[in-house]
């Protein structure tokens, strides 16, 4: 046996090192590349390289290489477009490919009887004749490589997938479809919780009322659509007004609500009915809103009453016309 047949690692411990790797590491990147170094080691391999196919991407990605020196590397993905290639050949076709010292195989996963192509991994051999040698003696080896990099690539897409829709859950949860503010169930918390950050600092709370000017009209002359239409509108303008660490929020059909930490809502209050007065006409309707201001502590001690607080100075507004904006009275 030859020396350097007794420094290379065997079958098992390629794969033994590869499996704990995608089963334990926190990177798929780094576990990836202790596999594939491991088999690269095992079969005698000059390099290595991994292709993925994004379903983002229209283009293959190679996103792993080893062996292979950066300045080469630009040019193996140069080469690796080519059709011809055999990294997208076997990922293509999803089969595996030999030409010249290469031989790659596909990253085949199924799911639900379908099988799916993620991309392709190759190895390159110093000569055809050791390439020839390693795909003969180290067959199920390779095959099982490929295999534990398409698991290890599709446990990371799903696992991305899934914090996405639960991101995308959360944000449904907390936010109003049609507007896209949030909604009134986020808007109680954090009024909630801005109160009591005031109450231990002896700060400030602002909170606003907004409501549409006879939207109940809009809708009945000229239709649901274009009601939902002054309704994004008026959103849009609420969002451009407000501070970073402002929350505004539809609260109702045609109410908006705003918490302010300190004592600007009543600035605030004042640029969005000016602002919401220079909106475009909507089927020939003019847009403006009434709004009622209330502050914490000064208007009321909880959560309630300086909603009430803000209820009562919106009443006002309204009976003083469109486009009112009113505080509480001292």
């Amino acid at each position: 046996m030859a020396e350097s047949d007794l420094e290379r690692p065997d079958q098992l411990t390629a794969l033994v090192a590869g499996a704990a790797a995608l089963a334990r590491g926190s990177d798929l990147d780094e576990a990836i590349g202790v596999l594939v170094g491991a088999v690269v080691a095992t079969v005698g391999a000059a390099s290595a390289s991994v292709s993925l196919q994004d379903p983002d991407r229209p283009e293959p990605e190679l996103t792993l290489t080893i062996g292979i020196d950066p300045a080469d590397q630009s040019a193996l993905a140069a080469a690796a477009a080519s059709p011809d290639h055999p990294l997208t050949v076997a990922a293509r076709d999803r089969r595996p490919v030999r030409s010249g010292t290469i031989a790659a195989f596909p990253l085949v996963v199924g799911r639900e009887g379908i099988e799916e192509s993620l991309g392709s991994i190759a190895f390159e051999w110093a000569d055809a004749g050791a390439q020839a040698r390693a795909v003969v003696d180290d067959a199920q080896l390779l095959a099982a490589t490929a295999d534990l990099v398409a698991i290890g690539v599709d446990r990371a897409r799903l696992a991305s997938t899934i914090a996405e829709r639960s991101e995308w859950f959360e944000r449904l949860a907390n936010t109003d479809p049609l507007t896209g503010l949030a909604n009134h169930r986020t808007f109680t918390r954090v009024l909630e919780l801005e109160l009591a950050r005031a109450g231990r600092q002896g700060s400030e709370v602002s909170v606003a009322i907004f409501d549409v000017d006879n939207f109940a009209a809009t809708n009945e002359t000229s239709g649901r659509e274009a009601g939902d239409d002054v309704l994004r509108s008026v959103a849009s303008v609420l969002s451009g007004a407000v501070r970073v660490v402002d929350t505004i929020a539809r609260s109702g059909g045609d109410e908006c609500v705003h918490v302010a930490p300190g004592s600007a809502g009543l600035n605030v209050a004042q640029r969005v009915v000016e602002g919401v007065a220079a909106l475009p006409e909507i089927d020939g309707r003019r847009i403006s809103v009434s709004a009622g201001v209330a502050r914490f502590p000064v208007d009321g001690a909880d959560a309630e009453t300086v909603m009430a607080a803000a209820q009562s100075a919106m009443d006002r507004a309204r009976a003083e016309g469109r486009g009112s904006v009113e505080a509480t009275q001292a």
